[in-house]
């Protein structure tokens, strides 16, 4: 099996294409106005990935961190950033989520596109929770989504999808066991290389449903108060059919 991000580094943002990150920037920069006890000038992006979610927080005018693990993502970010003329305003770092350290804390966290569902055991959360709380700041908002127990059953389940993208087309197999609340993707992959050739790569990678009720409980054992929880973007209650939850938590003093 090749690397999984290596495999998705390179199709990552077009299959993602659908999210809106200039929605997700205004709703961490609501959040933070309305519950933040201080502006949040510099923002870390936890689990950054190909970095679009730096570049729409970086866009509102604040310093970004992106953090990922990943060399091939954080690379696509890096020429993605440079492009964008903001390097100046985001600075990226390879290190671990549930390990890291920033230096000089930060006044707000956030992680999007399901990073947290990403570590594989509740032990792995508490540590991604402790090292969130060791570089924010007292009174800073963490911010996170999660994927739903309604998403692992019916999106995600033991569902195939197939997609297609100028020079490369992919094939995306589940395997979900309710039980142990785990997902495992398969990820089959033709992408195009020099000379006209298509190479194949095939990739791994797992996800688990955390129950609200278990991820509070990680909150408040790490430093942190819970302050809401949304099934949108709009702020509303989840409701049983959501997707998806975001999720505001408060560093304490």
């Amino acid at each position: 099996m090749d690397d999984f991000y290596g495999v998705i580094a390179p199709i990552y943002d077009r299959w993602n294409a659908d999210v809106d990150f200039a929605a997700l920037a205004a709703y961490v920069r609501g959040a933070i106005s309305h519950w933040g006890a201080q502006p949040a000038n510099r923002i870390l992006d936890l689990a950054c990935g190909t970095g679009s979610m730096s570049l729409a927080l970086a866009e509102t005018g604040c310093s970004v961190i992106g953090l990922d693990l990943s060399e091939d993502m954080l690379s696509v970010a890096d020429n993605r950033i440079r492009r964008a003329g903001l390097s100046d305003r985001v600075f990226l770092t390879q290190q671990d989520m549930t390990d890291f350290d920033v230096g000089e804390p930060v006044d707000a966290v956030v992680c999007t596109l399901d990073g947290i569902n990403h570590l594989p055991a509740a032990r792995d959360v508490a540590s991604a929770f402790a090292a969130v709380r060791r570089n924010i700041r007292p009174g800073g908002l963490f911010l996170f989504d999660l994927n739903s127990r309604f998403r692992f059953e019916t999106e995600y389940a033991d569902r195939v999808y197939v997609r297609e993208f100028p020079g490369c087309f992919c094939v995306w197999e589940n395997s979900y066991r309710p039980a142990s609340h785990l997902c495992d993707f398969f990820i089959t992959a033709f992408c195009l290389g020099q000379g006209g050739t298509y190479t194949r790569r095939e990739a791994f990678q797992r996800e688990r449903y955390y129950p609200l009720a278990t991820v509070r409980r990680l909150l408040s054992a790490n430093g942190f108060s819970f302050v809401a929880c949304h099934g949108d973007l709009t702020g509303r209650e989840i409701a049983p059919n959501d997707p998806k939850w975001y999720l505001v938590a408060r560093a304490d003093a």
